[in-house]
C-alpha cells in the first residue's frame, strides 16, 4: 500500500527525505537537548531545520523552540554557545559564577560530554525502539510450527490454516528453527511431502514447494521496485524459463551478467509481463567478507505464514538490542572493505540515494518506511561518534583531551582541527553524491 500515492517523481523522494529526516534529527537535537537541560545548561533555541523561522514558540523555561524553511538538519544553541557540540564559548562574558554554570562553555566537563554524546544515543534509542515496536507487531513463532496464513497462489494450496507442521520431506521439524533448515535443504521440486497434525490426525500428504519464485518483500533502489513488483507477485517465469522454486528465478537472475530478464508475473489473479536489468551488489558471504552477484532486489516468499505470540520483556529488550549489534557490525565490516578494495563504493550512499531509499521504501509500505528510518537512525547515530571535529564524536576526542590534560586544546589547534574535519566531512558528502549519480 503507497503511504501517500499521489505524489510522484522527484517529489515523492523528497517529502519522504524529509519526514525520515526530519524525525531523525529532532530525536538527535532532543538527546542533546533534555540531557543538557537535566545537567544544568540552559538551551535558548531548539530548530528544526535552518534559515528562515517559519513558526516559533518560547516555552516557560525560555527555551525558543521553531521550525525553520530549510528542513535538512536542526540545532540546539545552548546558552553562550552556537550549538550542543561547541567547545568554545561565544558569548558567555559578562556572566556571573552562577550563570555561567548554566552555559555550555561553563558547564563541567561531566555535563558537556553527557550532553554531546546523548544526540548519537538519542538515534540508537529511536533505533531499539522501532525494532522493539516491530517485534511486538509481528510477533515471535510459536513451536510447534503451526500455519496461521495461506499465501494466495494460482495453484490448489494443500495446507490449511491450523495445520501443526511435523515434518518436511521426513526431516522433523518441532520448532521454528528446524522448519526453517528443513525448508532451506528442500529440493527444487514442485512437490514436497509434509507431515501435518490436523483435526487431531496425523497426516501426510504433497503439497507445492514452500519457496516458489513468490516476491517475499522488495528491497528499495532495486530493479524490483523499479520496475513495479509488489510483496505477493508470483514469477512464473524468467528469461523464457518456466520456474518452480525460488532457487530457479536465482540461477537465471545471477546467470544474466547484467543482460535484461523479462518476467512473467501472476498478482491477484492476472497475469503480466515485464523486463528488468539485474545489478551489482555486494552481498554477505558465508565465513565472512563480501561477493559480487547480480541482484533484482526482492526477498524469498513462503507460500504460508505462522501463528506467532508476543515476545516476553526480555525478548521486547534483547532482541532489537542483538540486532542493533549485527546491524553495527555489518556497516563497519561494508566500510572496511570498501577501504581496502575489496568491495565497490557503491554501496554508500549519499543525499540522492537516501533520498531514494526513503521514498522507494515508503511505495512498498509504512512499515518498510519505518524500517528504513531505524537504520537511517543508526547509521547517523554511529557516523556522529566518528572522531571527526565538527561531529560530536570529535568534539567527544576534545574532552577525553581536557580529561586528562586539565585544560582544552589551545583555540589555533581548534581552528585548524575543525577546518580539517570540515573538508573531511564535506569530502565525504561529495563522494557520497557521487556514488549516487555514477552507480546503477
Amino acid at each position: 500500500m503507497d503511504i501517500l500515492g499521489t505524489l510522484g517523481g522527484g517529489l515523492w523522494y523528497v517529502v519522504f527525505f524529509v519526514i525520515a529526516l526530519s524525525i531523525i534529527v529532532f530525536i538527535h537535537e532532543y538527546g542533546h537537548y533534555i540531557v543538557g537541560r537535566w545537567c544544568g545548561i540552559h538551551a535558548e533555541v531548539f530548530s528544526l531545520g535552518f534559515g528562515p523561522v517559519l513558526f516559533a514558540r518560547r516555552d516557560r523555561r525560555g527555551t525558543q523552540w521553531q521550525l525553520a524553511a530549510i528542513p535538512f538538519g536542526g540545532f540546539v544553541k545552548f546558552m553562550g554557545d552556537a550549538d550542543a557540540a561547541s567547545v568554545r564559548s561565544t558569548g558567555a562574558e559578562g556572566l556571573t559564577a552562577e550563570e555561567r554554570r548554566h552555559t555550555m562553555s561553563g558547564a563541567p566537563l561531566w555535563a558537556r560530554t553527557l550532553t554531546v554524546a546523548a544526540g548519537p544515543f538519542a538515534n540508537f534509542i529511536l533505533t531499539a525502539v522501532v525494532l522493539a515496536g516491530m517485534l511486538v507487531w509481528s510477533g515471535i513463532t510459536i513451536d510447534p510450527p503451526t500455519v496461521s496464513r495461506l499465501v494466495p497462489l494460482p495453484q490448489q494450496q494443500a495446507l490449511r490454516e491450523g495445520d501443526v507442521i511435523l515434518a518436511v520431506a521426513g526431516t522433523p521439524t518441532p520448532d521454528a528453527e528446524s522448519l526453517g533448515a528443513a525448508l532451506r535443504a528442500l529440493p527444487a521440486t514442485a512437490e514436497v511431502e509434509f507431515t501435518l497434525r490436523r483435526d487431531g490426525q496425523q497426516v501426510t500428504l504433497g503439497a507445492p514447494h514452500p519457496h516458489p519464485p513468490l516476491v517475499g518483500g522488495v528491497q528499495p533502489k532495486s530493479a524490483a521496485v523499479a520496475a513495479g513488483l509488489r510483496e505477493g507477485d508470483l514469477i512464473l517465469s524468467a528469461g523464457g524459463r518456466d520456474l518452480v522454486t525460488f532457487s530457479d528465478l536465482q540461477e537465471v537472475v545471477f546467470g544474466s551478467e547484467g543482460r535484461p530478464v523479462p518476467l512473467t508475473v501472476w498478482r491477484g489473479g492476472e497475469t503480466f509481463e515485464l523486463t528488468l536489468t539485474p545489478r551489482p551488489r555486494d552481498i554477505p558471504a558465508e565465513g565472512g567478507g563480501f561477493r559480487q552477484e547480480w541482484l533484482i532486489g526482492i526477498y524469498q516468499g513462503t507460500t504460508f505464514d505462522l501463528v506467532s505470540r508476543a515476545p516476553t520483556l526480555g525478548e521486547t529488550l534483547s532482541l532489537p538490542l542483538t540486532r542493533m549489534w549485527d546491524m553495527t557490525a555489518m556497516t563497519f565490516s561494508g566500510l572496511y572493505h570498501m577501504v581496502a578494495g575489496s568491495i565497490s563504493t557503491c554501496g554508500m550512499s549519499g543525499v540522492v540515494g537516501i533520498a531514494q531509499t526513503m521514498g522507494d521504501a515508503a511505495k512498498t509500505g509504512a512499515v518498510d518506511f519505518i524500517s528504513m528510518i531505524a537504520l537511517l537512525s543508526l547509521g547517523i547515530g554511529l557516523l556522529n561518534l566518528f572522531p571527526i571535529p565538527v561531529l560530536d564524536g570529535g568534539h567527544l576526542v576534545f574532552y577525553a583531551y581536557e580529561a586528562v590534560t586539565g585544560r582544552p586544546p589551545a583555540d589555533r589547534v581548534l581552528q585548524v582541527l575543525m577546518s580539517v574535519g570540515l573538508v573531511l566531512l564535506l569530502s565525504l558528502m561529495a563522494f557520497a553524491l557521487l556514488q549516487d549519480l555514477t552507480c546503477p
